[in-house]
């Protein structure tokens, strides 16, 4: 492991364009549930949702033939207002300030990462933190859907306000998704980390990766070819290893 870090720590040292791209491992060392492990959201119990597939509790479906239902889980499931930055999400921060990371590219929906501080994050499965209404497309308050007192917020316009969260059968948004693989393609140095590469079309955006270092930390090994004499697999908590390393 201390060679492992060593060599990281090099790795940053000799690179000028690092990319961070990250997934729900990120964020679970702040206490947030990631969606399908053995502690994930989608094997908690709760018998007002039992009935339902996991993943149509977050789906387009769901919203539109069951606003009520998707309202209501989202509302106890989603909401990471008082939830605090860790130790990886701070690192990173500091990593933007030292002028070495040009970008983050997250999976994670809870805006975590601009609670750090870090400046330039691309969200390629959207955010919580804003939402806008279905129909007219005004932009709501990050609060007003978990604060409202209606189990459907409406817009004036009599449309309903919706979190700008990326849900199943949905497709990404372009902006975020065009300036991820832009940043990749640029990056001298790619940190993937806390992912399993299993969620696509997002786990296919590395392949565009052309530059000197590919390093991955994860608590378990995952599927991405490395070529072992420039790239490395860290196994272990992203926090910890990302704080020692800065």
């Amino acid at each position: 492991m201390e060679d492992l870090i060593k060599k990281f720590s090099e790795y940053i040292e000799e690179s000028h364009n690092i990319v961070f791209f990250g997934g729900a491992g990120v964020s679970t060392e702040s206490g947030i549930p990631d969606f399908r492990s053995k502690d994930g959201l989608y094997n908690q119990k709760d018998i007002k949702f039992d009935k339902y597939p996991p993943e149509y509790l977050l789906s387009h479906t769901c919203l539109v033939k069951e606003p009520k239902v998707f309202f209501e889980f989202y509302r106890q499931k989603m909401d990471a207002r008082n939830i605090q930055p860790n130790a990886a999400h701070f690192a990173l921060a500091e990593l933007e300030k030292l002028g070495k990371l040009k970008s983050i590219i997250t999976q994670n929906i809870d805006g975590l990462h601009q609670k750090a501080g870090s400046n330039i994050v691309y969200e390629i499965h959207g955010t919580t933190k804003e939402n806008y209404c279905d129909k007219c497309n005004k932009k709501y308050p990050s609060d007003y859907i978990f604060d409202s007192k209606e189990s459907i917020p409406q817009c004036e316009c009599g449309g309903i306000v919706r979190p700008k969260v990326t849900l199943y059968e949905e497709g990404l948004p372009e902006d975020a998704v065009s300036n991820a693989i832009s940043a990749i393609r640029k990056a001298d140095m790619l940190i993937v980390a806390g992912t399993s590469l299993q969620v696509y079309p997002a786990a296919s955006y590395v392949h565009n990766f052309t530059g000197k270092h590919l390093v991955v930390i994860n608590k378990e090994p995952i599927n991405v070819k490395l070529d072992n004499k420039k790239d490395i697999f860290i196994q272990g908590s992203v926090g910890e290893i990302l704080r020692n390393i800065i």
